[in-house]
């Protein structure tokens, strides 16, 4: 009989089965070695009047400030009440547009692509306004010390333009003698998909990247092609984190620098991307960071008709996914509180909290990764659910049988399942599950030559690294 350790190595869907690569890594997040529980989304607000496309959180001193968008309306999160509150202009928007949002100084700014830009600033305002003689854009961002836009609404060439406003002036936005506002149209790349902001500015088009840079008067901007007919599939799918923008093309998903464009998911997931996404509802995708974990994320429509969070940690190269009822991705903060206010939010029971006592969601001014599940705010702070890990297909020998599966799993246990096969073509169908026992071994009898272990941790589990197989060598008939 022969003991052989089995790693959870990388998740590469788009090489072949035997490749070496698990088969299926879901719900869980990659790590150095195996994989670690991605947590469930729990509801964190009260009801908005309708559905969220967009979350953002704002900072300001000790001030902290949750906005939402919607098709029509722009919602701030009451931390005392939970409550989602209209805090629209009078009468509210046209369009059914993503909001983005941006936060210039004590101004929060949002821009939907059919309204002018609106603003709220921090401390004092008690509904959202008009930026007058801004753009109406889909894209937005700070970029040093200036607001910038991008695809606007008015022009022969809008959609391509991108739209800045005066040094340290949000509410300015004509050009003149005095004033570093202005514009400046890519015309050779498509429509601008994203703006992403910092030191300089990448301008995502459908078939181009340009850096802006600023240079001061008389052109205030220079814009430099990095990449040319390479570009952005889908607005949403553009997400930063320090000076690393993250974003799907036509052909698979990439990240930039400012200088170089780099492939992250050829030959490992974006065929299976492609396979997996409705392209009939791209445009509902969201993506966002998770620092705390260093993954980027992309929230999207599945043909399957439900959504998949595609999960990728930077620091590693490797993917995962995720099955989820979230609708949107994002970021927000939180407000803090006591044991006292857990009660008066009407958390009496700790087992329908949404998040243990000892996590950041209870202590103020701490950034989370969040989103929306229809009309109310979540955080990605539940507990563990429904992790699955199926490994490549093992051989050993010609023919072999699996008696026993140990499966390294830190503070859990977990449910086995095997599909054994003669030949390759051969249909995997797994076994029923067998739970491991108080010494961690599962039972098994599976016979063939290509065996495909499926696990599923269970418990307060923190990592799944490998799983320990005993083969018994078996002959041909």
């Amino acid at each position: 009989m022969a003991n052989k350790r089995v790693q959870l190595t990388e998740w590469l869907p788009d090489q072949p089965d035997n490749a070496g690569g698990v088969n299926d890594a879901v719900n869980v997040i990659p790590s150095t070695i195996g994989y670690q529980p991605f947590p469930n989304a729990v509801d964190f607000s009260g009801a908005a009047a309708e559905d969220l496309n967009s979350v953002f959180v704002a900072k300001w001193d000790t001030e902290i400030a949750i906005f939402a968008g919607g098709a029509t309306k722009l919602f701030k999160f009451n931390a005392t009440t939970e409550a989602m509150e209209d805090k629209s202009k009078a009468g509210g928007y046209s369009g059914n547009n993503t909001w983005r949002f941006a936060q210039f100084g004590k101004t929060v700014i949002a821009s939907n692509g059919t309204e002018i830009l609106q603003y709220w600033t921090m401390g004092s305002s008690t509904a959202f306004a008009d930026i007058a003689t801004s753009p109406a854009a889909k894209s937005l961002t700070v970029v040093r010390d200036f607001v910038v836009t991008g695809n606007i609404s008015t022009g022969t060439l809008g959609s391509a333009t991108v739209q800045f406003s005066d040094i340290n002036d949000e509410t300015d936005w004509t050009p003149s003698a005095s004033s570093q506002a202005g514009s400046q149209v890519i015309a050779d790349g498509g429509n601008i998909q994203a703006i992403t902001g910092g030191e300089f500015g990448l301008v995502f088009l459908e078939r181009s990247i340009s850096r802006m840079s600023y240079v001061g008067t008389p052109f205030v901007f220079q814009f430099d092609t990095i990449s040319r007919g390479l570009g952005c599939i889908e607005s949403g799918s553009v997400c930063q984190y320090g000076n690393l923008s993250f974003f799907l093309s036509d052909d698979g998903f990439y990240t930039c620098d400012g200088n170089v464009v780099s492939p992250i998911g050829n030959s490992k997931i974006d065929h299976w991307f492609f396979e997996d996404v409705d392209l009939a509802q791209i445009t509902s995708m969201s993506s966002s960071i998770n620092p705390s974990a260093t993954i980027a994320v992309w929230n999207y429509a599945n043909v399957g008709g439900g959504r998949t969070i595609l999960v990728y940690n930077w620091l590693l190269g490797k993917w995962s996914r995720v099955n989820t009822l979230s609708t949107v991705v994002g970021n927000i903060a939180t407000v803090g509180t006591t044991l006292e206010g857990l009660g008066t939010l009407g958390y009496t029971d700790i087992d329908t909290m949404p998040a243990s006592l000892d996590s950041r969601l209870w202590v103020g001014g701490k950034f989370l990764f969040a989103g929306a599940t229809g009309t109310k705010i979540s955080t990605f702070t539940g507990s563990a659910y429904n992790s699955e890990i199926v490994t490549a297909d093992l051989e050993e020998g010609y023919n072999s049988v699996i008696n026993l599966v140990r499966p390294q799993i830190d503070n859990g246990t977990a449910n086995i399942s095997i599909a054994s096969r003669r030949e390759l073509d051969d249909a995997i169908v797994f076994s029923s599950t067998s739970t491991t026992s108080s010494e961690g071994r599962a039972d098994a009898r599976s016979a063939g030559r290509y065996h495909r272990i499926k696990i599923q941790p269970t418990g307060n589990w923190t990592d799944c690294m490998a799983i320990d197989v005993d083969f018994k060598p078996q002959g041909n008939r």
